[in-house]
C-alpha cells in the first residue's frame, strides 16, 4: 500500500532507538547501560533476534505483557459499585496470567482455562488444578452491584457482565447489546445473546446473594495445608472437649458437695481455687488457638450451577419480569458458519464447548482479534484500530490480507504469543525509525499505512517503573497478595477515605488497583477504567503531566536515588557520571553540547548552593537539581 501510494518508508532505526523500543516493549523497563554497550559492539546478523529472545525469557515480559492482558479482563483489586470491598484473592488472577505468559502458554489453552478451568482434565495434578481454578477469576472479576436487592435481577446482571466482556476479550463483539433487543448494527439476535446467558445461568458465580452478596471462592489448598487444618480443627476439638469435660466435672464436685440434682445461676463461684484457675487457663488456651486458626487459601472463580440451565427464556425488554420463548443454549449464528455451534452436554453449563468453540482454528474470530491485540500492543494502533469492536461501528481493517494472514499462522505456530512477537518484531516495519512529523505524506497523515514507526508515550506503568529502575530502587519481586486489605473489608470506611498506599518498591502490575479511586500517577497518565475491558489506551497530553514530572514526591526521591547512584562510585570522573547518567535515563550518551551544558550547570549550580549553605552537600544536590531534569524531559516519556 505504500508503493501504491508512492510513500517512501523510513530508513531503520538506529540501534540504540532500536534497542530502547525493543526492551520496553517486552519488558516495561528501559535497558540498562550494559545492555547498551553490549547490543552496539554485537555486530552479527542476527543480534538483535538474541536480544528479542532474551527479553523474552525475563520474568519481567510476562509482567509488561500480563498487564496489557488485565487491562483487557477488567483487572481490579476491589469491586467498586455499590459497595466497594476488596477483592482480597484476586491477586491468584494476575499472578495466573503472568505466569502463563512467561511460559507461553498456548493462547487456545490461554483462553480455555479463563472460561472452563474448573471443566478440564487435573489428572491428579494439584498444581495444575489450582492454575486453572485461578485462570476462572477472568469470570468472577468483574464489578457487581453487591446490594441489589432485586436478587434476580442481580444474577442477570452478573451474566450480562460476562456475556459483554467475553464477546469484547475474545470476539470483538458488542454482545451485551442484545439482552433487550436485536443488535441495532451488528446481525446479533436476542435470541443469540439467550442462548450464551443459558451457559452463564447454567454457571454459579456468587455463593449468596443476600446483602453484601457474595462471589465464589474455590478451594486451592495444598494437601500440607488441608492436613494442617485437619490437626488444627482435631486440637481445637480435643480443647473444647477438654474445657467442657473440666467444666462438667467441677459441676459434678458442687452437686456432689451440695448433695443436690440443680446447679445454683453461677457454680463457678463454688469452685475451688485451683480449678478456676485449670479452667482459665484452658479457655486461654482455647482462646489463643481460635485466634490462630490457620485460614485455607482461596481463589475468586466460578463452578457448575446446581441446576444446568438446557434452555432459557427471553427477557423481553431485558427484564426478567417479562418472559418471552425459551432458547436452548448456544452461539451466535452468524459466526456459525466456518465454526459449527458445539454439542452441549446435558450435564454440564456448556463452558467448556464454548471455548472449544471459540478456540476452533476455522472461527472467524478469535485468532484475528487477538493477533490484532498484539499488533496494537506493539505499534500503538491496530490493524483493526477498535481493538474491542469488530463490528460495524468498528473501524474496518487498514490491511485485512495482513490481519487474516497473521491470523493464520498464529494458529499454525500452536497460538504461541512469543512466536508471534518474533514474527512481527523482525520485520522491517517494526525497525523503522519513527518520523514526529507525518504531514510529509498528506495521502496517509494519519500514518496508518506505517511508512514509520509512530512515536510512543511510556504508559503510566512504565513511567512509574522506570523512574524507580533508574533509581536503582526497583524491586523486582514477582507476585503475591499486594492489596492491604483483608478480603470482602471495605476500601472506603466511614469517613469515606480510601488509606490504600502506593509507596511499594515493587513494579507497578503489583499495586493496588481500586476501582472508583485509582493511583492519581494512573489517572494522569490515561489508565483505563479497570470496570470494562480495555484493549486500546489514550495517549493525552496535558500539563498536570507535565507538573507531577517536575513536583511529585515520586520523582523527587527517584531523583535523589539517582544521583546518590552515580556519585557513589568514587573512582569515576564527572564526564563518566554523565555519560552513565544519559545512558540509564535515555539508552544514549550525552552530546558534547549536552556535556558542556550539564557541567556548566553542575558547577553553577554547586557554587550557589554552597553560598546558601543549605543542608545537603552542594555537590549532592547539583547532581539531585540535574537528575530530576533528566527525569522530567520528555525525551525520558517517549520512545522513539
Amino acid at each position: 500500500k505504500l508503493e501504491a501510494k508512492g510513500i517512501q518508508p523510513a530508513r531503520s532505526a538506529d540501534k540504540r532507538a532500536l534497542l530502547r523500543r525493543a526492551t520496553f516493549d517486552l519488558t516495561g523497563l528501559p535497558p540498562t547501560p550494559a545492555e547498551v554497550q553490549l547490543f552496539l559492539a554485537d555486530n552479527s546478523p542476527d543480534a538483535f533476534a538474541r536480544v528479542i529472545d532474551r527479553l523474552l525469557q525475563s520474568p519481567q515480559y510476562g509482567i509488561r505483557w500480563g498487564r496489557h492482558w488485565l487491562d483487557v479482563a477488567r483487572y481490579a483489586d476491589s469491586n467498586g459499585l455499590d459497595e466497594n470491598v476488596a477483592f482480597g484473592n484476586a491477586w491468584r488472577y494476575r499472578d495466573y496470567v503472568i505466569q502463563s505468559l512467561n511460559r507461553d502458554k498456548p493462547f487456545n489453552q490461554f483462553l480455555t482455562e479463563q472460561l472452563a478451568g474448573d471443566l478440564l482434565p487435573s489428572s491428579g495434578d494439584v498444581t495444575l488444578q489450582h492454575d486453572r481454578l485461578a485462570a476462572l477469576g477472568f469470570l468472577c472479576i468483574g464489578p457487581k452491584v453487591l446490594a441489589e436487592p432485586d436478587k434476580v435481577k442481580m444474577e442477570m446482571d452478573i451474566i450480562d457482565e460476562q456475556i459483554e466482556t467475553m464477546g469484547r476479550v475474545f470476539l470483538g463483539s458488542t454482545l451485551g447489546c442484545a439482552r433487550c433487543h436485536d443488535h441495532k448494527f451488528d446481525p446479533i439476535a436476542t435470541e443469540d445473546y439467550y442462548a450464551l446467558a443459558a451457559i452463564f445461568k447454567s454457571t454459579q458465580t456468587m455463593d449468596d446473594f443476600k446483602t453484601v452478596a457474595k462471589w465464589h471462592e474455590p478451594l486451592v489448598a495444598t494437601p500440607e495445608e488441608l492436613r494442617a487444618k485437619a490437626d488444627y480443627d482435631r486440637r481445637l476439638n480435643d480443647q473444647k472437649q477438654a474445657l467442657t469435660n473440666a467444666v462438667a466435672e467441677a459441676n459434678r464436685m458442687v452437686l456432689t458437695t451440695a448433695k443436690t440434682n440443680a446447679l445454683p445461676p453461677n457454680p463457678e463461684k463454688l469452685y475451688p481455687t485451683n480449678t478456676v484457675a485449670m479452667i482459665e487457663g484452658l479457655r486461654a488456651e482455647l482462646k489463643k488457638l481460635e485466634a490462630n486458626a490457620p485460614e485455607l487459601p482461596t481463589t475468586m472463580g466460578v463452578t457448575e450451577a446446581t441446576n444446568i440451565s438446557k434452555t432459557l427464556q427471553v427477557h423481553l425488554r431485558g427484564s426478567h419480569l417479562n418472559l418471552g420463548k425459551a432458547v436452548p443454549r448456544g452461539v451466535p449464528q452468524v459466526m456459525q458458519q466456518h465454526a459449527a455451534s458445539p454439542r452441549f452436554s446435558d450435564h454440564h453449563s456448556g463452558r467448556l464447548e464454548l471455548a472449544r468453540w471459540l478456540t476452533d482454528s476455522e472461527h472467524p474470530l478469535t485468532a484475528r482479534v487477538m493477533v490484532n491485540r498484539i499488533w496494537r500492543w506493539h505499534f500503538g494502533r491496530g490493524l483493526v484500530a477498535s481493538t474491542d469492536n469488530f463490528g460495524l461501528l468498528g473501524e474496518r481493517p487498514s490491511h485485512p490480507e495482513l490481519l487474516d494472514w497473521l491470523a493464520r499462522r498464529f494458529i499454525a505456530d500452536n497460538w504461541s504469543l512469543k512466536s508471534m512477537h518474533r514474527l512481527m518484531m523482525l520485520s522491517s516495519t517494526y525497525q523503522m525509525e519513527a518520523r514526529a512529523d507525518s504531514s510529509s505524506h498528506p495521502e496517509d497523515p494519519e500514518n496508518r499505512l506505517i511508512s514509520s514507526f509512530p512515536l510512543r508515550r511510556l504508559e503510566a506503568e512504565e513511567v512509574r517503573d522506570s523512574l524507580l529502575a533508574v533509581a536503582g530502587t526497583l524491586d523486582l519481586t514477582m507476585g503475591g497478595k499486594t492489596i492491604p486489605l483483608k478480603n470482602r473489608e471495605f476500601v472506603f470506611d466511614h469517613t469515606s477515605k480510601d488509606t490504600t498506599t502506593y509507596d511499594s518498591p515493587r513494579r507497578a502490575a503489583y499495586l493496588p488497583i481500586v476501582r472508583n479511586h485509582l493511583y492519581d500517577l494512573f489517572e494522569q497518565f490515561d489508565y483505563p477504567d479497570p470496570a470494562v475491558p480495555s484493549g486500546d489506551r489514550n495517549a493525552t497530553t496535558v500539563a498536570p503531566q507535565a507538573l507531577l514530572m517536575m513536583n511529585s514526591d515520586l520523582v523527587a526521591q527517584a531523583a535523589a536515588s539517582f544521583a546518590t547512584r552515580l556519585l557513589k562510585p568514587s573512582g569515576k570522573t564527572d564526564i563518566q557520571r554523565l555519560e552513565l547518567a544519559y545512558l540509564s535515563a535515555y539508552g544514549r550518551l550525552p552530546t558534547v553540547k549536552e556535556s558542556e551544558r550539564a557541567a556548566r550547570f553542575l558547577s553553577a549550580f554547586e557554587a550557589s548552593a554552597s553560598r546558601k549553605q543549605s543542608g545537603t552537600p552542594a555537590r549532592e544536590e547539583a547532581w539531585r537539581v540535574f537528575c530530576q531534569g533528566l527525569l522530567a524531559a520528555n525525551e525520558f516519556i517517549y520512545l522513539n
